[in-house]
């Protein structure tokens, strides 16, 4: 187990804008002014006048049953969010239930609506971008009575001091966590996790939670990179989460995953099952919110994944 906060890493100006290691430079690619005006005009726009669509998941009241020794129950809320459950635990990763990030508009309403989670045990962040790190719902789910714990990356506990959860524990790269007979590891990524343009001391990653029964993992946000060969070496992965969204970023920069590139993780990972995110919520990229699940539709068919690649709607229980 960590031993609290760690200290922060300080990165030379060269390295803020070309990158270091698996951290994305700041510097756009060409074209990033072209790319930036099809976002305004052909994804930000659009999404502010377009009506905020349903999952079918929220026309019933959300229902949690008690779960078996060794069952995980997963929940998709919405973009990078999960609800995962288990007989020990509820957990939350990434939790964003804000309707606005700033001027983006959420473009589909929560999986779950916020006041009917159950208790929540366990807060998983993965880094600290605002579509990830959500004050205003992190406020909401304290329940300081339960003694709450919050897993953050190194650099990143200061967003969350004040708002004094039961515990906090900031992680490096391949840092283990015990957790009432889980073992919750913190694992690389291939992006970047500034809170403000120039802020870039603070860590970013993905989680596994292993349970003796399953091992569930989340990567963050992150582009294709050769780590994840080394996850799936060193995990024994059961389902994967992996982002196939926001490609198309309009600096150019590679900082995540296509479909494509999704699928060759997941097979990098030699993991059993995926699960995708990042798609769909936030029109934060060129391209349309329903092309990154088509794409992946069709790379399943190509690669004869049917049956082990999942697409749930908001708010659908996966018992995993």
């Amino acid at each position: 187990m960590p031993n609290g906060v760690k200290p922060k890493r300080k990165l030379s100006i060269r390295q803020r804008l070309n990158g270091d290691g698996n951290r994305a430079g700041l510097i756009p690619q060409k074209g990033w002014a072209r790319r930036n005006y099809q976002y305004f005009s052909g994804s930000l726009l659009p999404a502010l006048v377009r009506k905020r669509e349903r999952s079918p998941f929220l026309d019933r009241d959300a229902e949690f049953h008690d779960l078996e020794p060794g069952e995980m129950e997963v929940i998709w809320i919405g973009h990078a969010s999960f609800l995962v459950r288990t007989s020990e635990f509820n957990a939350l990763i990434d939790p964003v239930w804000t309707k606005w990030m700033g001027p983006i508009k959420r473009s589909r309403e929560p999986g779950v609506p916020l006041e009917q989670i159950p208790p929540i045990d366990l807060i998983l962040i993965t880094h600290a971008h605002f579509d990830h790190l959500c004050r205003w719902t992190l406020k909401r789910i304290l329940q300081p009575d339960l003694e709450q714990t919050i897993l953050v990356p190194h650099g990143v506990e200061g967003l969350v001091r004040k708002l004094q959860f039961g515990q906090c524990f900031e992680l490096e790269d391949w840092d283990e966590f015990d957790y009432r007979g889980s073992k919750v590891t913190f694992t690389p990524a291939q992006h970047w996790g500034a809170r403000m343009i120039a802020d870039m001391n603070r860590g970013f990653g993905g989680y596994s939670v292993e349970t003796g029964h399953h091992t569930l993992y989340h990567s963050g946000d992150s582009a294709y990179f050769d780590g994840f060969e080394e996850i799936g070496d060193r995990l024994d992965i059961d389902t994967a989460i992996l982002p196939i969204g926001a490609y198309d970023c309009p600096s150019g920069r590679e900082v995540h995953m296509n479909p494509e590139e999704a699928v060759q993780a997941f097979h990098d990972l030699k993991a059993e099952q995926m699960i995708p995110m990042h798609h769909s919520t936030f029109a934060i990229s060129n391209e349309k919110l329903c092309e990154p699940v088509r794409r992946l539709k069709d790379a399943v068919k190509t690669h004869e994944l049917e049956g082990r690649v999942i697409v749930p709607h908001e708010g659908e229980p996966i018992i995993v």
